[in-house]
């Protein structure tokens, strides 16, 4: 039996691609660094929104923009691409229901500073119930022994763990 980790926003995104990533995140297995495509994700996170507030750190997590718009606190993920839009969105849920739990009332804004796209997110109650029931479902693949079965899904392709998981 494996030692109970921390759920962590990482673990919630992973969940929403592939739970099999969840499972070697669980273990900080962690997807080959020198992938191009974590560099582009690295690169645009620092290079994007330069004169907003970066890397907010509260507890275990990291919200990468954070913006008071009068009496509201905004924080904002930024991303390199749409293509994982679910998985964002629920990450930023994620914090969301984090800082609510602290006393924090917040809303969200997911960027796509290629795509020129803004997406809010709001905290809803059958949001934070389907996180609830994903932090269920992330605690029961990590005590899993062995790793799901592999799936090829559409984003295997470009996947940081293409290798460990298609050799």
């Amino acid at each position: 039996m494996v030692a109970i980790h921390p759920i962590t926003a990482t673990l919630i995104w992973y969940y929403y691609i592939c739970p099999r990533e969840v499972w070697l995140m669980s273990r900080q297995l962690t997807p080959l660094q020198d992938n191009p495509f974590i560099d582009i994700g690295r690169y645009i996170s620092e290079e994007a929104y330069k004169r907003e507030r970066k890397e907010i750190r509260i507890e275990n997590i990291v919200i990468d923009l954070l913006r008071k718009e009068g009496d509201n606190v905004v924080i904002c993920e930024v991303k390199k691409s749409s293509r994982f839009e679910k998985s964002a969105k629920m990450q930023l849920a994620y914090y969301l229901l984090r800082l609510k739990r602290l006393g924090i009332s917040a809303t969200g804004e997911l960027l796509f500073p290629k795509e020129k796209k803004k997406v809010s997110v709001t905290l809803t109650k059958e949001i934070e119930e389907e996180l609830i029931s994903a932090q269920r479902q992330i605690k029961s693949i990590i005590q899993m022994e062995l790793p799901p079965p592999i799936r090829r899904i559409k984003f295997c392709s470009k996947c940081g763990y293409r290798e460990f998981c298609w050799s």
